[in-house]
C-alpha cells in the first residue's frame, strides 16, 4: 500500500486520529508522511466478548424517515447521523473531508473499492456526513463513518457494484496515487440493519506487511452509511461493534 492510500486512511481516521492509545510500531511511510504513524485503532484485536461489540444502541432513537427513498437533505443528514452516546460509550466527532485525489483502481471492475477508500463512493452522493466514531476505551475503537445520500436506485447500484467488486477483485490489485497495492478482497458476514447490507475485507500492502481495511455499509432507503476502520499493527481482522450500524439504521429509518 503506497503513501496515497496511508494519506487517505489518515484522512478518514483509519490509524486512530480521532484519539490516543498506544503507539503501533508500523513503518516510516517516507519523508512525505508522517515519521512515526498515529496509533492504531484498538479495534484491530478485540475478541467477541469485548465490551465494545457490546455497545448497545441507546434507546428512544427516532428516524428522519429515509427509508420512504426520499433524498435527505444536508441539514437533514446531518442530523440522522451518528451523535454522541448514540451508541453506549461511543462519541461522535467530526472528520475532514477526504482530500480531492485519491487512489485510482487499474482494473475498472475494482473501481468501486477505490471509490470507497477514497470516500466518496460511487455514484457519488448528493449530500454527504463525515464523522469519526471512538469508543470507551482509551477513545478506542476508533471507527471512521461517512453518510451519502444517493436516490433508491442509486443507492441499490452502490452495493451491488461494491458486491461485483469483491468478487472479481479477490486477489488484489494495484491502484495509482501511491502506487498501491491491495494483496487480497474477501466478502464477511454483514450486521442485519436496513434494507441492504455488506461487509467486505480489502487487505492493502504497507512496505510488505498486511493491512487489513475492513468496511461495512448499510443502506436504508436511498442513503448509506459506510463504517470502516484498520488494523496497521499487526494484521488480524479489525472490527466493526454492530451496535453502531443497527443505531445508524435507526435514525434512517
Amino acid at each position: 500500500m503506497g503513501l496515497a492510500a496511508v494519506t487517505a486512511a489518515l484522512a478518514l481516521g483509519l490509524i486512530g486520529a480521532c484519539g490516543g492509545g498506544e503507539q503501533s510500531d508500523a513503518k516510516e511511510a517516507g519523508s512525505e508522511a508522517p515519521a512515526t504513524p498515529p496509533p492504531a485503532p484498538s479495534s484491530a484485536t478485540p475478541s467477541p466478548a469485548a465490551p465494545s461489540l457490546a455497545a448497545t444502541p441507546r434507546p428512544g432513537l427516532t428516524g428522519i424517515g429515509a427509508s420512504d427513498g426520499k433524498v435527505l437533505t444536508q441539514s437533514e443528514l446531518d442530523r440522522a447521523v451518528l451523535a454522541d452516546d448514540d451508541v453506549s460509550g461511543f462519541t461522535s466527532g467530526p472528520m475532514d473531508a477526504p482530500p480531492p485525489r485519491g487512489e485510482t483502481a487499474d482494473r475498472s471492475e475494482c473501481l468501486p473499492l477505490t471509490a470507497v477508500l477514497n470516500g466518496k463512493p460511487e455514484p457519488l452522493g448528493k449530500a454527504v456526513a463525515y464523522r469519526q466514531l471512538v469508543g470507551p476505551e482509551n477513545d478506542r475503537p476508533a471507527v471512521s463513518e461517512f453518510l451519502t445520500t444517493h436516490g433508491v436506485q442509486d443507492a441499490s447500484t452502490l452495493l451491488n457494484r461494491l458486491r461485483a467488486a469483491v468478487t472479481a477483485c479477490a486477489d488484489g490489485f494495484t491502484a495509482s496515487g501511491g502506487p498501491s497495492k491491495y494483496t487480497g478482497v474477501k466478502p464477511l458476514s454483514p450486521v442485519k440493519a436496513g434494507d441492504d447490507a455488506l461487509a467486505y475485507q480489502l487487505t492493502g500492502d504497507f512496505e510488505g506487511d498486511p493491512v487489513p481495511l475492513v468496511f461495512h455499509l448499510v443502506r436504508v432507503g436511498g442513503t448509506v452509511a459506510t463504517f470502516y476502520t484498520a488494523n496497521f499493527e499487526n494484521g488480524a481482522t479489525p472490527q466493526v461493534p454492530p451496535a453502531l450500524l443497527t443505531a445508524q439504521a435507526t435514525k434512517l429509518t
